[in-house]
Protein backbone atom coordinates (compact mmCIF):
# COMPACT_ATOMS: atom_id res chain seq x y z
CA UNK A 1 0.00 0.00 0.00
CA UNK A 2 1.43 3.38 -1.02
CA UNK A 3 2.01 6.16 1.47
CA UNK A 4 0.73 9.72 1.02
CA UNK A 5 3.31 12.30 0.04
CA UNK A 6 3.80 15.54 1.93
CA UNK A 7 2.20 17.38 -0.98
CA UNK A 8 -0.92 15.17 -0.83
CA UNK A 9 -1.19 15.68 2.93
CA UNK A 10 -0.75 19.44 2.52
CA UNK A 11 -3.42 19.63 -0.19
CA UNK A 12 -5.81 17.57 1.95
CA UNK A 13 -5.25 19.80 4.96
CA UNK A 14 -5.76 22.90 2.81
CA UNK A 15 -8.95 21.59 1.23
CA UNK A 16 -10.56 20.35 4.43
CA UNK A 17 -11.28 23.78 6.00
CA UNK A 18 -12.61 25.06 2.68
CA UNK A 19 -14.79 21.99 2.24
CA UNK A 20 -16.06 22.24 5.81
CA UNK A 21 -16.87 25.92 5.40
CA UNK A 22 -18.65 25.30 2.11
CA UNK A 23 -20.69 22.48 3.63
CA UNK A 24 -21.58 24.61 6.65
CA UNK A 25 -22.61 27.52 4.41
CA UNK A 26 -24.83 25.28 2.29
CA UNK A 27 -26.33 23.72 5.41
CA UNK A 28 -27.16 27.15 6.86
CA UNK A 29 -28.71 28.24 3.56
CA UNK A 30 -30.67 24.99 3.39
CA UNK A 31 -31.99 25.62 6.89
CA UNK A 32 -33.15 29.13 5.95
CA UNK A 33 -34.82 27.80 2.80
CA UNK A 34 -36.61 25.15 4.88
CA UNK A 35 -37.82 27.82 7.33
CA UNK A 36 -38.96 29.97 4.40
CA UNK A 37 -40.88 27.06 2.92
CA UNK A 38 -42.65 26.43 6.21
CA UNK A 39 -43.53 30.12 6.55
CA UNK A 40 -44.36 30.56 2.85
CA UNK A 41 -47.81 32.07 3.46
CA UNK A 42 -46.39 34.67 5.82
CA UNK A 43 -43.59 35.44 3.35
CA UNK A 44 -46.05 35.93 0.49
CA UNK A 45 -48.31 38.13 2.62
CA UNK A 46 -45.33 40.20 3.77
CA UNK A 47 -44.12 40.53 0.19
CA UNK A 48 -47.39 41.36 -1.55
CA UNK A 49 -49.41 43.53 0.81
CA UNK A 50 -47.47 46.83 0.61
CA UNK A 51 -46.86 46.89 -3.18
CA UNK A 52 -50.45 45.84 -3.80
CA UNK A 53 -51.83 48.61 -1.61
CA UNK A 54 -49.58 51.24 -3.20
CA UNK A 55 -50.64 50.29 -6.72
CA UNK A 56 -54.28 49.82 -5.71
CA UNK A 57 -54.53 53.28 -4.14
CA UNK A 58 -52.43 55.28 -6.61
CA UNK A 59 -53.23 53.47 -9.87
CA UNK A 60 -56.78 52.19 -9.31
CA UNK A 61 -58.57 54.20 -6.63
CA UNK A 62 -57.18 57.65 -7.51
CA UNK A 63 -58.11 57.47 -11.24
CA UNK A 64 -61.55 56.12 -10.31
CA UNK A 65 -62.31 59.05 -8.00
CA UNK A 66 -60.78 61.60 -10.37
CA UNK A 67 -57.78 62.40 -8.21
CA UNK A 68 -54.71 62.24 -10.41
CA UNK A 69 -51.09 61.72 -9.42
CA UNK A 70 -48.40 62.82 -11.83
CA UNK A 71 -50.79 64.77 -14.04
CA UNK A 72 -54.39 64.82 -15.20
CA UNK A 73 -53.81 63.45 -18.71
CA UNK A 74 -53.85 59.74 -19.47
CA UNK A 75 -50.26 59.93 -20.70
CA UNK A 76 -49.07 61.50 -17.46
CA UNK A 77 -50.89 58.89 -15.38
CA UNK A 78 -49.40 56.09 -17.47
CA UNK A 79 -45.94 57.57 -16.98
CA UNK A 80 -46.51 57.73 -13.21
CA UNK A 81 -47.75 54.12 -13.24
CA UNK A 82 -44.57 53.04 -15.01
CA UNK A 83 -42.40 54.92 -12.51
CA UNK A 84 -44.33 53.51 -9.55
CA UNK A 85 -44.15 49.89 -10.73
CA UNK A 86 -40.36 50.02 -10.83
CA UNK A 87 -40.37 51.79 -7.47
CA UNK A 88 -42.46 49.16 -5.70
CA UNK A 89 -40.14 46.45 -6.99
CA UNK A 90 -37.25 48.41 -5.49
CA UNK A 91 -38.85 48.90 -2.08
CA UNK A 92 -39.89 45.23 -2.03
CA UNK A 93 -36.25 44.28 -2.42
CA UNK A 94 -35.28 46.71 0.34
CA UNK A 95 -37.95 45.53 2.78
CA UNK A 96 -37.04 41.89 2.21
CA UNK A 97 -33.39 42.68 2.89
CA UNK A 98 -34.26 44.48 6.10
CA UNK A 99 -36.94 42.10 7.35
CA UNK A 100 -35.24 38.83 6.46
CA UNK A 101 -31.86 39.89 7.84
CA UNK A 102 -32.24 42.71 10.38
CA UNK A 103 -35.39 41.46 12.11
CA UNK A 104 -34.17 37.87 12.23
CA UNK A 105 -30.81 39.07 13.51
CA UNK A 106 -32.49 41.05 16.29
CA UNK A 107 -34.32 37.91 17.39
CA UNK A 108 -31.19 35.79 17.37
CA UNK A 109 -29.24 38.40 19.33
CA UNK A 110 -32.09 38.70 21.81
CA UNK A 111 -32.55 37.16 25.23
CA UNK A 112 -32.35 33.56 23.97
CA UNK A 113 -29.06 34.20 22.10
CA UNK A 114 -30.00 31.81 19.30
CA UNK A 115 -27.07 33.18 17.32
CA UNK A 116 -24.74 31.06 19.44
CA UNK A 117 -26.16 27.94 17.80
CA UNK A 118 -25.33 29.34 14.34
CA UNK A 119 -21.74 30.31 15.10
CA UNK A 120 -20.98 26.78 16.31
CA UNK A 121 -21.01 25.68 12.68
CA UNK A 122 -17.56 24.55 11.42
CA UNK A 123 -16.88 27.79 9.56
CA UNK A 124 -15.56 31.27 10.32
CA UNK A 125 -17.86 33.69 12.15
CA UNK A 126 -17.92 36.04 9.17
CA UNK A 127 -19.27 33.25 6.97
CA UNK A 128 -22.34 32.90 9.22
CA UNK A 129 -23.06 36.60 8.72
CA UNK A 130 -22.47 36.32 4.98
CA UNK A 131 -24.98 33.48 4.83
CA UNK A 132 -27.59 35.78 6.35
CA UNK A 133 -26.92 38.32 3.59
CA UNK A 134 -27.14 35.66 0.87
CA UNK A 135 -30.39 34.34 2.35
CA UNK A 136 -31.82 37.87 2.38
CA UNK A 137 -30.68 38.43 -1.21
CA UNK A 138 -32.38 35.22 -2.36
CA UNK A 139 -35.61 36.28 -0.67
CA UNK A 140 -35.27 39.71 -2.29
CA UNK A 141 -35.04 38.16 -5.76
CA UNK A 142 -38.08 35.99 -5.07
CA UNK A 143 -39.92 39.09 -3.88
CA UNK A 144 -39.04 41.02 -7.05
CA UNK A 145 -40.30 38.14 -9.22
CA UNK A 146 -43.61 38.11 -7.32
CA UNK A 147 -44.16 41.86 -7.10
CA UNK A 148 -43.43 42.89 -10.70
CA UNK A 149 -46.41 41.16 -12.37
CA UNK A 150 -48.76 42.16 -9.54
CA UNK A 151 -47.70 45.81 -9.73
CA UNK A 152 -48.01 45.79 -13.51
CA UNK A 153 -51.56 44.42 -13.44
CA UNK A 154 -53.19 46.41 -10.60
CA UNK A 155 -54.44 49.59 -12.26
CA UNK A 156 -57.58 51.27 -13.53
CA UNK A 157 -58.59 51.01 -17.18
CA UNK A 158 -56.53 53.33 -19.32
CA UNK A 159 -53.75 53.65 -16.72
CA UNK A 160 -51.28 50.97 -17.70
CA UNK A 161 -47.60 50.72 -16.82
CA UNK A 162 -45.34 50.52 -19.86
CA UNK A 163 -43.11 47.57 -18.95
CA UNK A 164 -40.08 46.92 -21.16
CA UNK A 165 -37.74 44.31 -19.71
CA UNK A 166 -34.06 44.85 -20.46
CA UNK A 167 -32.83 41.35 -19.74
CA UNK A 168 -29.10 41.97 -19.41
CA UNK A 169 -29.68 44.80 -16.95
CA UNK A 170 -32.27 42.77 -15.05
CA UNK A 171 -30.17 39.62 -14.55
CA UNK A 172 -27.16 41.64 -13.42
CA UNK A 173 -28.72 44.51 -11.48
CA UNK A 174 -31.47 42.76 -9.53
CA UNK A 175 -29.08 40.34 -7.74
CA UNK A 176 -26.69 43.23 -7.04
CA UNK A 177 -29.51 45.31 -5.57
CA UNK A 178 -30.63 42.35 -3.44
CA UNK A 179 -27.09 41.87 -2.11
CA UNK A 180 -26.84 45.58 -1.28
CA UNK A 181 -30.14 45.57 0.62
CA UNK A 182 -29.27 42.32 2.39
CA UNK A 183 -25.99 43.92 3.46
CA UNK A 184 -27.93 46.95 4.70
CA UNK A 185 -30.09 44.58 6.73
CA UNK A 186 -26.93 43.12 8.28
CA UNK A 187 -25.73 46.59 9.31
CA UNK A 188 -29.09 47.53 10.81
CA UNK A 189 -29.58 44.19 12.51
CA UNK A 190 -26.20 44.39 14.23
CA UNK A 191 -26.42 48.10 15.05
CA UNK A 192 -29.76 48.21 16.89
CA UNK A 193 -30.43 46.46 20.15
CA UNK A 194 -33.40 44.05 19.96
CA UNK A 195 -35.48 46.26 22.27
CA UNK A 196 -34.87 49.28 20.00
CA UNK A 197 -35.47 47.60 16.65
CA UNK A 198 -38.75 49.54 16.24
CA UNK A 199 -36.79 52.80 16.13
CA UNK A 200 -35.04 51.54 13.01
CA UNK A 201 -38.24 51.87 10.97
CA UNK A 202 -39.08 55.36 12.15
CA UNK A 203 -35.63 56.92 11.92
CA UNK A 204 -34.07 55.04 9.00
CA UNK A 205 -36.50 52.96 6.91
CA UNK A 206 -39.19 55.64 6.48
CA UNK A 207 -36.78 58.40 5.34
CA UNK A 208 -35.04 55.95 3.02
CA UNK A 209 -38.39 54.92 1.51
CA UNK A 210 -39.85 58.39 0.92
CA UNK A 211 -36.57 59.92 -0.30
CA UNK A 212 -35.48 56.91 -2.32
CA UNK A 213 -37.20 57.71 -5.60
CA UNK A 214 -40.02 55.21 -5.17
CA UNK A 215 -42.68 57.61 -6.49
CA UNK A 216 -40.56 59.77 -8.79
CA UNK A 217 -37.39 59.80 -10.85
CA UNK A 218 -34.30 61.49 -9.43
CA UNK A 219 -34.36 64.04 -12.26
CA UNK A 220 -37.84 65.25 -11.13
CA UNK A 221 -36.29 66.71 -7.96
CA UNK A 222 -34.48 69.42 -9.94
CA UNK A 223 -37.04 72.19 -9.15
CA UNK A 224 -36.39 71.77 -5.42
CA UNK A 225 -33.42 74.06 -4.92
CA UNK A 226 -31.93 76.79 -2.79
CA UNK A 227 -30.65 79.46 -5.13
CA UNK A 228 -28.64 77.64 -7.78
CA UNK A 229 -28.13 74.58 -5.54
CA UNK A 230 -30.37 71.57 -6.21
CA UNK A 231 -30.09 70.61 -2.57
CA UNK A 232 -32.58 67.72 -2.47
CA UNK A 233 -31.12 66.07 -5.55
CA UNK A 234 -27.72 66.28 -3.88
CA UNK A 235 -28.79 64.99 -0.46
CA UNK A 236 -30.68 61.93 -1.72
CA UNK A 237 -27.55 60.69 -3.50
CA UNK A 238 -26.47 59.15 -0.17
CA UNK A 239 -29.64 57.00 -0.16
CA UNK A 240 -28.93 53.44 -1.38
CA UNK A 241 -32.59 52.86 -2.25
CA UNK A 242 -32.39 55.66 -4.84
CA UNK A 243 -29.91 53.65 -6.91
CA UNK A 244 -31.98 50.49 -6.52
CA UNK A 245 -35.15 52.22 -7.76
CA UNK A 246 -33.35 54.02 -10.58
CA UNK A 247 -31.81 50.69 -11.54
CA UNK A 248 -35.21 48.98 -11.56
CA UNK A 249 -36.43 51.66 -13.99
CA UNK A 250 -33.44 50.86 -16.18
CA UNK A 251 -34.22 47.15 -15.96
CA UNK A 252 -38.01 47.17 -16.45
CA UNK A 253 -38.97 50.42 -18.20
CA UNK A 254 -37.89 52.97 -20.79
CA UNK A 255 -38.36 55.84 -18.34
CA UNK A 256 -35.49 58.20 -17.58
CA UNK A 257 -33.08 57.11 -14.86
CA UNK A 258 -29.58 57.66 -13.57
CA UNK A 259 -26.92 56.34 -15.96
CA UNK A 260 -26.19 52.65 -15.41
CA UNK A 261 -22.50 53.49 -15.42
CA UNK A 262 -23.21 55.33 -12.17
CA UNK A 263 -25.68 52.86 -10.65
CA UNK A 264 -23.51 49.73 -10.88
CA UNK A 265 -20.34 51.04 -9.18
CA UNK A 266 -22.33 52.90 -6.50
CA UNK A 267 -24.30 49.76 -5.58
CA UNK A 268 -21.06 47.75 -5.51
CA UNK A 269 -19.60 50.42 -3.23
CA UNK A 270 -22.63 50.24 -0.92
CA UNK A 271 -22.26 46.44 -0.82
CA UNK A 272 -18.62 46.73 0.19
CA UNK A 273 -19.27 49.38 2.86
CA UNK A 274 -22.33 47.66 4.33
CA UNK A 275 -20.63 44.25 4.38
CA UNK A 276 -17.52 45.66 6.04
CA UNK A 277 -19.54 47.43 8.75
CA UNK A 278 -21.98 44.55 9.15
CA UNK A 279 -19.31 41.86 9.48
CA UNK A 280 -17.40 43.96 12.01
CA UNK A 281 -20.54 44.59 14.06
CA UNK A 282 -21.58 40.95 13.82
CA UNK A 283 -18.24 39.69 15.12
CA UNK A 284 -18.30 42.21 17.97
CA UNK A 285 -21.86 41.25 18.97
CA UNK A 286 -21.12 37.52 18.84
CA UNK A 287 -17.95 37.79 20.94
CA UNK A 288 -19.39 40.23 23.46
Amino acid sequence: MGTATNQDIGEHQMRSPLAASRSALLALLSRDVTVLRKDLRLFLLRTVIQPFLLCFVFLFVFPKIGQSVGGSSTGAQTSFATVLVAGVVGISIMFQGVQSVALVMSQEFGFTREIEDRVQAPCPIWLVALEKVLSGAIQGMISAAIVLPIAALVHARGVEAAIHVHWLVMVSLVPLACLAMGSLGLVLGTSFEPRNIGLMFGFIILPITFLGGTYYEWSRLAPVKLGPWHWLQTLVLVNPLLYVNEGMRGAFTNEGHLPLIVIYPVLIGFCAVFLTLGLRNFRRRVLS
